[in-house]
């Protein structure tokens, strides 16, 4: 029912979008960083990247589609001097990210796409699931805006969050969700974190999600198993379906080197798949 509503009723604006630096552990030992929005009203939000919404808006139509792939063979395509082709995506307009989190209010639940592995698939939870005790004592001014501290343990991490009474929207980055104000900064063990670093008032329409026929249901914990096993034995899988693949790593100057395994404890937001 949530999925059916959010697809109902995500055609209503905004009223402002936030911009968030998110930084996460990699496998490589390393700490990386993206960009994310979220578009919130006083009833829904919508946390997304701008690149991977411009892609999947792009790619949701026939023609759309087309003037994409001529996009990324102009971009990433080189023809070498014995006329072979190289493909590196790295050079075009590629999707950071698979990850978009719709938050509804009136239907009480979050809807997560994601990219599990080889498959798309989404989930619902109910907001309950995320609880919070509020530290009135410490505070923090984050883009200027007063913020009060709260903790939370959820699917296997402790956080930390600031939100903002003076912007009482119950909205954060990802699935964050449930205080009297919004969160503007927010940080869990193991090197995540959220920061805000733009908030501006927006008419912007919080359309609903693209391509939603591509999506399969899946259970949450289930799928972040898939995935892992996927990213640690992607070579053989792809070539066990004939596609004569071969996946390596290279340090910063370039040499190859074995590739690090994921290890969903130290790489995951949401390690408590992996937890008894």
């Amino acid at each position: 029912m949530c999925f059916v509503a959010i697809a109902a009723i995500a055609q209503n604006k905004a009223d402002i979008i936030v911009s968030y630096e998110l930084s996460y552990p990699t496998k490589q030992g390393k700490i990386n960083s993206g960009k994310m929005s979220l578009l919130a009203s006083t009833t829904e939000a919508k946390y997304f990247n701008d690149l991977s919404l411009w892609v999947d808006s792009l790619k949701s139509t026939p023609e759309g589609k087309a003037q994409y792939l001529e996009i990324i063979k102009k971009s990433c395509m080189t023809v070498g001097p014995d006329g072979s082709l190289t493909l590196d995506m790295r050079k075009g307009p590629t999707k950071p990210t698979n990850s978009y989190v719709f938050t509804d209010l009136t239907k009480d639940c979050l809807t997560h796409y994601n990219r599990f592995g080889e498959d798309y698939g989404y989930y619902t939870e109910p907001l309950a699931e995320m609880q919070w005790t509020i530290e009135e004592d410490s505070t923090a001014t984050v883009l200027g805006y007063e913020c009060i501290m709260a903790e939370s343990d959820y699917h296997g991490r402790h956080w930390k969050v600031w939100f903002t009474p003076e912007i009482p929207m119950p909205f954060g980055p990802w699935k964050l969700h449930g205080l009297p104000g919004l969160i503007l900064k927010a940080e869990a063990n193991g090197g995540f974190s959220f920061n805000a670093t733009g908030l501006e008032s927006t008419d912007r329409i919080m359309s609903p999600m693209y391509m939603q026929a591509d999506y399969s249901k899946v259970d949450r914990k289930e799928a972040l198993k898939n995935a892992e096993y996927f990213v640690n034995n992607q070579e053989s899988i792809l070539n066990a379906q004939g596609q004569n693949v071969k996946i390596y790593s290279t340090d910063d100057e370039g040499n190859r080197i074995e590739t690090p395994k994921y290890d969903g404890l130290k790489h995951n937001i949401e390690p408590d798949y992996k937890m008894k």
